[in-house]
């Protein structure tokens, strides 16, 4: 994998791509998309999916996995073990981490944290 700024540029037909999917929803609220799993399946999607989580110091998910863990196993194997478990079929959700806020009245929204 390239340098620090490969990393978080964000590739041409990925923009053209989300822009299309943007303007579609807009358009025709009723359209509904049946491929976008390919799409998030893509070597490309994965690497800007990591490059920009890392670029916000992102916090671990439920799993507990930190970028420190992914970078000492390969931020390449690591993506491709999520890329062979989404085509594959085989990933396997955790539970979302439930937090409850307070609000105003006694009254509490709870957001999930995958």
């Amino acid at each position: 994998m390239g340098g620090k700024d490969e990393m978080t540029k964000t590739s041409s037909s990925l923009q053209d791509l989300r822009r299309g999917i943007y303007v579609k929803a807009k358009a025709e609220p009723s359209w509904r998309f049946w491929g976008l799993y390919v799409h998030v399946c893509k070597m490309e999607t994965l690497r800007e999916a990591y490059a920009l989580a890392r670029k916000n110091n992102g916090a671990p998910g439920i799993d507990g996995v930190t970028f420190e863990a992914i970078e000492a196993q390969g931020v390449e194997a690591f993506l491709e073990q999520i890329q062979g478990e989404r085509t594959g079929h085989t990933y396997k959700p955790l539970r979302s981490r439930r937090q409850e806020i307070p609000k105003d009245g006694g009254k509490v929204r709870v957001l999930s944290i995958p």
